[in-house]
């Protein structure tokens, strides 16, 4: 499944609307590290390991597309 992210840096939280989700980030954008703060917020979320969440597309935007594999 696909989902459309949007990145709020300085926060921590994470909201899911449908196939859009909020996830607010207290990790600074450098290295990858906000990256894998998402990843991880997006698996807890789901409560599935963070291997089945990668980003797609904006690795370096706010605006992000994440696929999800839900199915295990």
């Amino acid at each position: 499944m696909r989902f459309e992210v949007e990145v709020k840096f300085g926060r921590d939280f994470i909201e899911v609307k449908g196939n859009r989700i909020i996830v607010g980030v207290k990790a600074k954008p450098k290295h990858g590290k906000a990256n894998m703060e998402i990843i991880k917020k997006i698996a807890k979320y789901f409560k599935i390991s963070s291997s089945n969440v990668r980003i797609i597309a904006g690795f370096t935007s706010r605006k992000k597309i994440v696929e999800v594999d839900l199915e295990q």
